[in-house]
């Protein structure tokens, strides 16, 4: 999917059981790994890989999702630490920090399930609305427990052609 998936997107059995926000247009979010993978196989997709996510990130190309300069206050790169809201925003709100392919909301907002493993959990990648730039880099990945359920945490699908 060009974007996270979004609280509008979601219909019945996908939504029960995981805490989202009011506005339609805002990304789904609270909801454990295999509730996100849950979401993706209802949605005709499935979680990206670690390895497939950094590489639509535009990881070995660029430093960020939309080049190598650091997202700064006042543009409209990425929602983290600093340069957004402080908050979780709408889908698509920074759209000059999409990827030269179009793709939305890779940097920031919220970080985005892999189905990847490491350690004792699995690989979440993106930053959110609270991570440092560090974070919003392609080749940032960061490691959490299956079962957290977090507002910060949200979920893009992948759907095979």
């Amino acid at each position: 999917m060009s974007t996270p998936v979004t609280v509008g997107q979601l219909t019945g059995s996908a939504q029960s059981g995981h805490c989202c926000p009011r506005s339609v247009t805002l990304p789904a979010t609270g909801m454990t790994l295999a509730h996100a993978s849950q979401i993706a196989h209802l949605l005709g997709g499935r979680l990206p890989t670690s390895s497939e996510w950094e590489w639509m990130a535009g990881a070995g190309i660029r430093l960020y999702p939309w080049g190598d300069h650091e997202p700064d206050r006042g543009g409209s790169w990425a929602n983290i630490r600093g340069v957004g809201p402080d908050t979780i925003t709408p889908v698509g709100t920074f759209p000059s920090g999409a990827t030269p392919e179009g793709v939305l909301d890779v940097a920031g907002n919220v970080w985005e399930w892999t189905s990847t493993p490491a350690g004792i959990g699995y690989v979440v990648r993106g930053g959110s609305y609270r991570a440092v730039a560090l974070y919003a880099q392609c080749t940032f990945a960061n490691e959490v427990p299956a079962t957290l359920s977090s507002p910060g945490i949200g979920v893009r699908v992948v759907r095979e052609p």
